[in-house]
């Protein structure tokens, strides 16, 4: 081999990069301990989806967008006024070339180490965690580099990872502290929340050459405590005047069941006697036109109060029971003209069978049948 043809295997004439991996965000082309030579007319290919920066003696000079290049001084124009090339060069020069990567790095994920402290107008402090997703690309070679990936020969997404997801929680956590939305809207307004955290992260990754090209809140959590109060308070709205009357009648079984652990028939009565109540609350609730009709109507006057009795039961105070459910007692043998019972304004505790306002409960009942035999 001539001396010719030498000097001619130690200069590089094709520059490029033919990327395989998945994870490779920068890569330095190589250059034979460092003297390779890179000569004139020299072509450089730039791939889609990549970027070619060019640095002398650790200074950024001229950076190329995808396409196929005759390197000369007319497209070198900064490498061109830090070498002295006035009037074009004829001989090979040293220069580092790094290949950068701009396609999309999809599906990193992000999550909260530690619960985000926020504050509601109705809950007070809340504790949540959230995840999620998002993706990023290089949008500027040169601040990358400048930035982030500094001479690293071969720059790869791991190294990245961990920066990025601690200024993803960083900002996340901040803009759920100070935007304005209730608690209740954070677990059913993702998208929402998910673009507002988009556009104030890519603030930040603009400064090191990248952009965020989706970001994701997958989901948001918080105490179960919490989470059943925002579920009881979106029934209530969601069903007005009708879940405040469904609760009543929740709250009116629940006290029955309650009621009735002193005794089955007592309970029974009870029941009952709640059971009629219920009853006329659902007819009104489902009932349009009567709804409608008493709306119409001037407001009548506050009924009377309806009387209610306490029943001395093996020496203790029960009650106090309103008429039906003294009728339900009658019923379930819990009840008879003997039983003691008091009300407001008696003197002090009677047998039922003389007090006026229950004989007519004794008298609807049939008499005991008659002996057998």
């Amino acid at each position: 081999m001539g001396l010719f043809d030498f000097v001619k295997g130690e200069l590089i004439d094709i520059i490029e990069w033919v990327d395989s991996s998945n994870d490779t965000i920068m890569w330095k082309f190589p250059r034979k301990n460092n003297d390779h030579e890179i000569k004139n007319n020299a072509k450089l290919t730039v791939r889609e989806s990549q970027q070619a920066v060019f640095l002398n003696e650790g200074t950024i000079a001229d950076v190329f967008k995808p396409g196929m290049y005759t390197l000369q001084t007319q497209n070198m124009p900064i490498l061109a006024t830090l070498k002295g090339w006035k009037y074009g060069f004829d001989s090979p020069f040293k220069a580092d070339v790094y290949f950068v990567s701009t396609k999309q790095f999809i599906d990193q994920k992000w999550g909260t180490k530690n619960p985000i402290t926020v504050s509601d107008p109705r809950f007070g402090m809340v504790e949540l965690r959230a995840f999620g997703n998002f993706a990023y690309r290089v949008t500027d070679a040169g601040l990358f580099l400048k930035e982030i990936a500094g001479t690293d020969v071969n720059y790869t997404t791991d190294e990245l990872e961990n920066q990025l997801k601690t200024k993803v929680m960083r900002k996340f956590t901040d803009l759920a502290a100070s935007s304005n939305l209730t608690i209740d809207k954070f677990a059913s307004n993702l998208d929402e929340l998910s673009d507002m955290a988009k556009e104030n992260l890519n603030a930040y990754f603009l400064t090191l050459g990248l952009s965020i090209t989706d970001f994701n809140v997958e989901n948001v959590s918080m105490p179960e405590d919490i989470k059943k109060e925002i579920f009881a308070y979106s029934r209530m709205n969601a069903q007005g005047d009708n879940w405040t009357k469904m609760n009543a009648m929740n709250v009116m079984n629940t006290a029955a069941q309650n009621e009735g652990m002193g005794g089955a028939g007592m309970g029974m009565g009870v029941g009952m006697g709640m059971g009629n109540m219920m009853g006329n609350m659902m007819g009104n609730m489902f009932n349009p036109n009567q709804q409608n009709q008493q709306t119409g109507m001037n407001t009548p006057p506050p009924p009377p109060p309806l009387s209610s009795y306490f029943v001395a039961v093996n020496g203790q105070q029960t009650g106090p029971f309103n008429m039906q459910q003294l009728q339900g007692m009658i019923a379930g043998g819990q009840f008879n003209p003997n039983s003691q019972v008091w009300k407001q304004g008696m003197a002090a505790w009677s047998a039922a069978s003389a007090v006026p306002e229950l004989q007519a409960l004794f008298g609807a009942m049939p008499p005991p049948p008659p002996p057998v035999g």
